[in-house]
């Protein structure tokens, strides 16, 4: 399926199967609602008539449960998009969002407004998360900028500042924590949609939309990238500022994401290779179908944690760590008996 004919079936069966799988997860659960139910809540919410549920019932799926399964789609499509971008742009197949230390800058955030009260209670959890997230970065482009600028610079300063601040997370939570904040704390690190609300889903759907426009747009110069950098400028590609750009965005985006629903990894690492596989690499294609991909695979397996050991919810992180470890594995073994990574993301490690 890599004719635009084929990519375009992909899509729409994508966006069918997306719509499909946020109606029916709103179903599982303890309050035996069906998709009728949905469909006339929402009818209801949007103007329609009356849904003629109990407002209990109604407020499941209004309050709780379609939130929840948006936000889950957003973040699926969200990280699968960067996880794309950012294996062709540093050249890794093995990259992934967090990469960039974003992930751990949002944590030693959230923990520094939930722990040490920074902010004085003006700011919330996911607002420190956010600005946590966005000094990580600052502290990536600024080492990487020092250090020379290329590629490998990148994703060196990445991995120091994940280290960095995933200490600071730590020594926080251990020299100033109780036991309930630990719980808390630790809960939303490992990544939750419980507390999914409209607001997170309008933020998130504004960041992921912003962010796909801007990707696609230079879909052409990311397929340049996978000749290399150099060979990306003999093409009339302007490598710095489009290296430049798609950081930012794809690092604007997570923390996003991030700062809504904690830390999910191993979508952005997975995905993107299983969409090379039904598109090939060109990311006119590829990058559409990684975030439709990412959404439908999200929104079950986030369904999957919070109801397989009901009462009590897993957190999705691990959720998606527990699916997407067998999966690096595979990965890996294929980097080493083939080329097919190498040629999906452009060059090996």
């Amino acid at each position: 399926m890599r004719s635009g004919r084929g990519t375009a079936v992909v899509c729409v069966l994508g966006v069918a199967a997306c719509a499909v799988s946020v109606a029916l997860v709103i179903t599982v659960g303890q309050a035996g609602i069906g998709v009728a139910d949905v469909w006339r809540v929402v009818v209801a919410r949007l103007g329609g008539a009356d849904a003629g549920l109990t407002p209990i019932r109604e407020g499941i799926v209004w309050e709780l449960r379609l939130p929840r399964a948006l936000l889950a789609a957003v973040c699926g499509a969200g990280l699968g998009l960067c996880g794309a971008v950012l294996q062709s742009l540093l050249r890794n197949p093995l990259a992934d969002p967090f990469v960039l230390g974003v992930s751990s800058g949002a944590s030693t955030g959230a923990v520094s407004v939930v722990v040490l009260g920074v902010g004085g209670g003006a700011l919330s959890l996911s607002a420190g998360a956010f600005a946590g997230a966005a000094l990580s970065f600052a502290l990536v482009l600024l080492l990487a900028h020092t250090s020379g600028g290329t590629t490998d610079r990148v994703l060196l300063s990445g991995i120091a500042a994940m280290q960095l601040f995933s200490a600071l997370t730590s020594l926080i939570v251990f020299l100033s924590a109780d036991a309930e904040q630990t719980r808390g704390v630790l809960f939303w690190l490992l990544g939750s949609l419980g507390s999914a609300g409209w607001g997170e889903v309008a933020v998130g759907c504004g960041a992921l939309a912003l962010a796909l426009v801007v990707c696609l747009a230079r879909a052409h110069a990311l397929d340049a990238f996978a000749f290399g950098p150099e060979a990306a400028a003999a093409l009339g590609v302007r490598v710095r500022r489009l290296r430049l750009t798609l950081l930012l965005v794809t690092a604007l985006l997570t923390a996003v994401l991030v700062s809504s629903a904690g830390a999910i990894g191993f979508v952005g690492l997975v995905l993107p290779h299983a969409a090379r596989a039904l598109t090939g690499p060109a990311h006119r294609r590829l990058l559409p179908v990684t975030a439709l991909l990412g959404a439908v695979f999200l929104v079950w397996v986030d369904t999957a944690a919070r109801t397989l050991l009901a009462p009590r919810e897993l957190p999705v992180g691990v959720a998606t760590s527990l699916l997407g470890v067998p999966a690096f594995v595979l990965i890996l073994h294929r980097g080493r008996r083939g080329r097919s990574t190498h040629d999906a993301a452009g060059a090996g490690l």
